[in-house]
């Protein structure tokens, strides 16, 4: 094949990328203008009001921000005691023996496990043991939910940490052995400052998973349109909301609820962004 149609042809692919984002972008601007021209932009983000009486419709979006940050934080802050580990474990005590390629296969597998059966574990299994606890009455509420989400987040983060710890160069390792120091130390001064960038961007990505995960946290947060205000109570994300009203929805709460996927939309990329930012920074101090 020529070598100027081989370019157009990788051109018109790498194309569609953007064609793609930024008809998202339109499509959910567009329909949720009716949402923000009718309560307002910084209204519409600051109200704790969701209401839909006949003839008296109030949506805001910030008991469901607040619901969405609060999940995926926690999950985030539950996810690194294990993740970490793991990704040591695999990447540098064990990396290559069998022991570490039979853990590095069932971390894998939990990543491919449908969000529907997390929903059902914990739901089922979870909830109740939150109940006996007496954590919170219902069982159900921001806590549970992060704590499901921890487990199925710890795989991206453990395996994409791993594979970042396993590419450390052997040379700074063994200089630093020649030099007497210890495993721990070798771990704390190599391979941290070397594979730290990496480390970070696979918890990026980790939140970014968090941050959309609509099947399980609808299971499991309680499903209340109002502020949460501790990590027992109950709430709503911005995608549980979505799944659990769209279908039913239309005009001006319709509206309402892609305003909600586009706000989304923007944390999660903002958050992205930030991340690349850090890492990039990391790179060159």
């Amino acid at each position: 094949m020529n070598d100027k149609i081989y370019k157009i042809i990788l051109f018109a692919a790498a194309l569609v990328i953007p064609i793609v984002c930024g008809g998202v972008v339109y499509a959910l601007v567009t329909d949720a203008y009716e949402a923000f021209d009718h309560f307002g932009f910084i209204s519409f983000l600051t109200s704790s009001e969701w209401s839909y009486t006949d003839g008296d419709e109030h949506y805001g979006a910030l008991p469901f921000i607040t619901g969405t940050l609060m999940t995926t934080f926690l999950a985030l802050l539950f996810c690194i005691p294990f993740s970490l580990p793991v990704a040591l474990f695999v990447g540098e005590y064990f990396k290559g023996t069998k022991v570490a390629a039979v853990l590095s296969t069932v971390t894998d597998l939990l990543a491919g496990i449908p969000s529907i059966i997390y929903g059902l574990w914990g739901f089922y299994t979870l909830r109740p043991i939150i109940m006996e606890l007496d954590i919170s009455p219902q069982g159900s509420g921001i806590l549970t939910a992060s704590l499901v989400l921890a487990i199925m987040i710890v795989p991206y983060a453990a395996s994409l940490s791993a594979e970042f710890i396993k590419m450390v160069p052997n040379d700074l390792k063994e200089g630093a052995y020649s030099l007497g120091a210890t495993r721990a130390e070798v771990i704390r001064r190599v391979v941290f400052p070397v594979a730290g960038s990496g480390i970070f961007s696979s918890f990026v990505l980790a939140v970014g998973r968090a941050l959309g995960e609509t099947m399980t946290v609808t299971m499991l947060i309680g499903n209340t349109n109002t502020m949460p205000d501790s990590i027992t109570s109950t709430g709503n994300s911005m995608a549980s909301i979505i799944a659990n009203q769209f279908g039913e929805a239309s005009d001006l709460r319709l509206s309402s609820l892609i305003a909600i996927g586009l706000i989304l939309f923007l944390i999660t990329a903002v958050i992205n962004l930030v991340g690349k930012m850090m890492i990039k920074r990391a790179r060159i101090s």
